[in-house]
């Protein structure tokens, strides 16, 4: 079985403003995890948890931009930290414990792209939405400088597959690819070059799923977010859109293909 993400966070500066932001925008359901000695806000649809909210000065860096990320699941943290050094990654904060929940690290690729590894300290895992329901993150986007060399990194360590490849012409070739589930979880592109914004790192990009794109946009801008870029078309029928939260936090949402 091959490995994907399976949890989300906000990294942000006020918890309470971004979780009243995103219960607007996303119309999810958030509520405070209970966590000792921490602010730490749930969110998710039809309880089921997709991701969590807490803030850089919790996490002992305060100051930093709001950020989003994402973790994939691993189940030797260990091994794999190992796994991403060995190939050209970074490991830039070691593993660390949550009690009755699992083992985490914040880790680099090859192309300086940030993610996570997660290791659930249970097998019996929550239920998790389906990946294109309402509330979930229904799409992955990595860009980065060598989208070839990424997806080699990435399907060596995790076992995604290709799948379908978008000619983008000038903008060169936007290549999806998927875990062993039918549908697709994601692309990988090239971050420059004709159209792009100058000075993008590389990073990975989630796609928050809505069930109306414009309704949506107008909800950001109601809560005070800024759209980036307006609803588009893209292949395979979705549509979305990219925004900035109230605190500067980038972030994207998408409509699925309609049945």
């Amino acid at each position: 079985m091959a490995d994907g993400f399976i949890w989300y966070e906000l990294m942000t500066h006020d918890v309470d403003k971004a979780a009243t932001f995103y219960k607007k925008v996303a119309e999810w359901d958030i509520k405070d995890a209970g966590m000792p000695g921490i602010r730490y806000m749930i969110f998710g649809k039809d309880g089921k948890d997709v991701g969590g909210i807490m803030s850089w000065a919790e996490a002992g860096v305060p100051g930093m931009p709001s950020e989003w990320v994402g973790h994939i699941h691993t189940a030797k943290l260990d091994k794999e930290l190992k796994a991403v050094t060995a190939d050209g990654g970074a490991v830039i904060q070691p593993a660390q414990n949550i009690p009755g929940v699992g083992r985490f690290a914040v880790v680099l690729d090859p192309q300086k792209a940030k993610y996570l590894l997660f290791e659930p300290e249970r097998n019996d895992t929550p239920p998790r939405l389906d990946q294109m329901a309402v509330g979930n993150v229904g799409w992955h986007e990595l860009l980065t400088d060598d989208p070839a060399r990424a997806f080699d990194y990435y399907s060596g360590h995790y076992g995604w597959e290709k799948d379908y490849a978008h000619d983008m012409g000038t903008m060169g070739t936007y290549q999806t690819f998927r875990t062993d589930k039918p549908s697709y979880t994601g692309g990988m592109m090239a971050r420059k070059g004709p159209g792009m914004p100058e000075g993008i790192p590389p990073h990975w990009q989630y796609y928050i799923t809505v069930g109306d794109i414009e309704a949506a946009q107008k909800r950001v801008i109601e809560a005070g977010g800024t759209v980036l870029l307006p609803p588009m078309d893209v292949p395979g029928g979705s549509r979305i859109l990219q925004a900035q939260d109230d605190q500067g936090g980038h972030f994207a949402l998408m409509q699925g293909p309609k049945s």
